[in-house]
C-alpha cells in the first residue's frame, strides 16, 4: 500500500456491486464492510458481532491497522450510529470516524437508498492526497458527481507496506444475506469501476405477495353473468401463467437461501459439447464429471444422476455446504445449474493434476508423489477438515474422506472435494442417526453399528487415508488383510518399516522415521474406540511438528506424540481391540449404503455469552 522507494501511501480506487437481502419473518442483521487489513483472518474477531473485524477489547486499538467502509442496516446506540441505514468510514474501531445516511445526490436533491432491500447497489471508494471519497448509487446508473462522504483522512499510521483487501460481515442473532456481485480494485486507474458489468445481474428482491379479493354475489342475472365472466377470466389467466412458468428457469426458495453463482444451463451444455463422452474425465456413483472452459477458465462439470432421491439430496447437500465455503484446501466451487426435468449440474475449479489415488496407486515412479509431497498433502487435507469441523458456527461432517476425493492443483497442493455426502449440524450437538453412508474401508466401526456420524467418524476416515498415503496400498485389497489389521500385525512383529511404500526407499531425502510417526498417527486416528481418536486440531499440530522436527517437552501435544512414538503401546492396544471391533463384510451387507438422507437443516443459533450485546 506504499511506494516501493518511499513511505508515501499509494492512492487506490475500488468499486463493487452488492445487495443485502433480508429473510422473511426475521429481524434485519448488521450488513457488511469493505476492509483493508494486515491479515486475511483477524485474530480475536467475533463472528457474530463487530462486523467480524474486532471484539470488545480490540476495537479502538491502533495496532489493528484496519480501514473499513461499513454498510450497516442495524442501529447500535452504544456506537453513536446515525440511524439503522447508514454508510460509515471506520479506522481501527467499530465506531465510525465519518457516517452518513445511505443515499446519493442527484443534483441538489438527496435520494435515500434502503440497504437491506435486496436491490443491487454500486459503490465507489477512492483515496488520494489524504482524502477519502465514498459514493453509492443504484447499479446501472452513472456515478454521482457529489460523493456521499468526502472527508480528509490520515492513513499513514494505518496502512502498512502490504495489506489485504476484501469484505467482512456478521449477523449476531439476526439474519440477512450479503452478496458481492462484481468487484474491481486498482492503485492507478480511478475509472476502473466503469468496466463492471451492471446489467443482467441476479436480483434478490422478494416479490410482493399477490392479493386476491373475491367479489360478493349480487342477486340478479346481470351480476351473476359478471361473476361467471370474471371466474372464466381468472381461470384463463392462471393457465397462462402456469404455462409460462413451466418454460422459465425459476429460482426456487431454497436456491435463494443457498446462493452461490447460478450458471446458464446452455453455457454448460456448450462447454461440454452437449455432455459428450469425449469430455468425460471421471465417473462416480452419482454421475459423470466433464472438463470444460467457462469464460476462459478450465472447469470440472459434475453431472448428478437425479433419477433417484439420493441424487437430488446429494445435489442439495453440496449446494448448501460447498457453495458457501472458501478455503485454500477445499476444491473451489464456481456455481451450479439445473433444468426442470433435466440434469443437475455442479461446476468446480479444474484440478489439473487429478486425484490423489492416481498419484499413489495407479502411476509409475516418475509420476508418483515423493515423501515430502505426500506429507504436504496430508497437512493440506487435515487443514481442510479442521475448517469443516471448527471453522463454521455450523459443524460440517464430510462423511466420505478418501484418496479419490482429494484433488491436486497445479502446485501439487491438496484440496478436499466431493461434498455430496456432507452433513451440517450444530457444534456440540450429536448428529441424528442415519443409515450407513460412505465408502467401504473408510467407515468407522461405530458408524456401521449405530449409523450416527460425528467428527470422530471423519477422523477414522482420515486415519485410513494417512495409512494409504504412507503404505501405497488401498484399505481393502482382494485376498489380503484389511490395511489397518495389516499395519497392526507389522507393529506387533516390530516390522513396521515393511508397511512403508517400498518405492519411497529409492527416493533421495526420504525420512523413514517421519513415515513411521505418520503410520502411528494414522492408527491412532483409526482406533476402534471413538474416544481414543485425537481431534483434527491435534492432528494438524502433530503433522506440523513431525515435518519441522520441533517436538519438545513443552509442546502442546507432547503426550499425543508420545503415543505415536511408542511402538509398545500399539501391541497393548492391538491386544485389547480384537478384529471383531471392526465391521465385517456381513455387517456391511445387512446395512443399506444409500438411504434416505434428511434434507440439510439449520438448527437455531447457539446462545451467545451474556456480555455480547444485541448488535454487531
Amino acid at each position: 500500500m506504499k511506494h516501493a522507494k518511499s513511505s508515501a501511501l499509494l492512492p487506490f480506487a475500488t468499486s463493487f456491486i452488492f445487495s443485502i437481502a433480508p429473510y422473511k419473518n426475521f429481524p434485519i442483521a448488521h450488513g457488511f464492510a469493505f476492509m483493508i487489513s494486515p491479515t486475511m483472518a483477524i485474530n480475536g474477531a467475533l463472528t457474530g458481532n463487530y462486523l467480524g473485524l474486532f471484539n470488545r477489547s480490540t476495537t479502538g486499538n491502533a495496532s489493528n491497522h484496519v480501514l473499513a467502509i461499513e454498510f450497516d442496516d442495524f442501529r447500535n446506540e452504544e456506537f453513536n450510529e446515525v440511524n439503522d441505514n447508514h454508510v460509515g468510514v471506520n479506522l481501527n474501531s467499530i465506531m465510525s470516524l465519518y457516517s452518513e445516511p445511505a443515499g446519493f445526490w442527484g443534483g441538489e436533491n438527496f435520494e435515500e437508498l434502503k440497504l437491506a432491500s435486496g436491490e443491487n447497489y454500486q459503490v465507489w471508494v477512492e483515496f488520494e492526497n489524504s482524502e477519502i471519497n465514498v459514493t453509492i448509487a443504484p447499479a446501472g446508473e452513472k456515478k454521482p458527481h457529489r460523493p456521499l462522504i468526502s472527508k480528509p483522512i490520515n492513513l499513514s499510521g494505518v496502512l502498512l507496506d502490504e495489506m489485504y483487501v476484501g469484505f467482512s460481515g456478521s449477523t449476531g442473532k439476526m439474519v440477512d444475506v450479503c452478496r458481492i456481485l462484481a468487484w474491481s480494485y486498482s492503485n492507478s486507474n480511478f475509472s476502473i469501476g466503469d468496466a463492471l458489468k451492471t446489467k443482467h445481474l441476479p436480483l434478490f428482491v422478494h416479490p410482493k405477495a399477490s392479493i386476491f379479493r373475491s367479489k360478493g354475489f349480487t342477486i340478479g342475472v346481470v351480476f351473476g353473468a359478471l361473476f361467471i365472466t370474471g371466474c372464466c377470466g381468472l381461470v384463463f389467466l392462471s393457465l397462462f401463467r402456469t404455462r409460462r412458468e413451466e418454460k422459465e428457469e425459476r429460482i426456487e426458495d431454497w436456491e435463494l437461501e443457498y446462493w452461490p453463482h447460478r450458471i446458464n444451463y446452455q453455457e454448460i451444455c456448450d462447454t461440454t459439447s452437449g455432455f459428450s463422452e469425449e469430455k468425460v474425465i471421471g465417473i462416480g456413483t452419482s454421475g459423470k464429471v466433464y472438463k470444460g472452459v467457462l469464460k476462459g477458465v478450465e472447469v470440472a462439470v459434475k453431472s448428478i444422476n437425479h433419477e433417484t432421491q439420493h441424487g437430488m439430496r446429494e445435489f442439495l447437500a453440496e449446494i448448501s455446504s460447498l457453495g458457501r465455503m472458501k478455503h485454500r484446501n477445499l476444491v473451489g466451487f464456481r456455481g451450479w445449474s439445473k433444468r426442470k426435468g433435466g440434469k443437475l449440474i455442479l461446476v468446480y475449479d479444474y484440478m489439473r493434476n487429478g486425484s490423489l489415488d492416481k498419484r499413489i496407486f495407479e502411476c509409475d515412479e516418475t509420476n508418483m508423489l515423493t515423501w515430502e509431497e505426500r506429507l504436504r498433502v496430508l497437512q493440506n487435507v487435515a487443514c481442510g477438515i479442521l475448517y469443516l469441523h471448527e471453522g463454521w458456527d455450523v459443524e460440517v461432517l464430510h462423511r466420505d474422506i478418501k484418496a479419490s476425493n482429494v484433488l491436486l492443483d497445479n502446485d501439487m497442493n491438496a484440496r478436499l472435494g466431493d461434498f455430496g455426502l456432507a452433513r451440517l449440524h450444530h457444534q456440540g450437538h450429536v448428529a441424528d442417526p442415519t443409515r450407513v453412508i460412505g465408502t467401504l474401508g473408510y467407515m468407522a466401526p461405530e458408524l456401521v453399528r449405530v449409523g450416527r456420524p460425528s467428527t470422530a467418524t471423519d477422523m477414522y476416515s482420515f486415519g485410513i487415508l494417512m495409512l494409504e498415503v504412507v503404505c501405497g496400498r488401498r484399505p481393502i485389497v482382494a485376498e489380503k488383510p484389511p490395511l489397518v489389521d495389516w499395519v497392526f500385525s507389522l507393529i506387533e512383529k516390530e516390522e513396521l518399516s515393511c508397511a512403508i511404500d517400498e518405492r519411497l526407499n529409492s527416493q533421495s531425502g526420504f525420512n523413514s522415521e517421519e513415515a513411521k510417526k505418520v503410520l502411528h498417527l494414522g492408527l491412532l486416528c483409526a482406533s476402534s474406540e471413538p474416544g481414543d481418536r485425537p481431534t483434527m486440531r491435534q492432528v494438524v499440530k502433530v503433522l506440523d511438528e513431525i515435518k519441522c522436527n520441533e517436538c519438545n517437552e513443552e509442546c502442546m501435544h507432547a503426550s499425543l506424540l508420545g503415543k505415536i512414538n511408542s511402538a509398545a503401546s500399539w501391541s497393548k492396544r492391538s491386544a485389547n481391540s480384537p478384529h471383531g471391533h471392526y465391521p465385517t463384510f456381513d455387517e456391511i451387507c445387512q446395512t443399506s449404503f444409500y438411504s434416505t438422507m434428511s434434507s440439510v437443516s439449520y438448527p437455531s443459533p447457539r446462545p451467545e455469552p451474556d456480555f455480547i450485546s444485541e448488535g454487531r
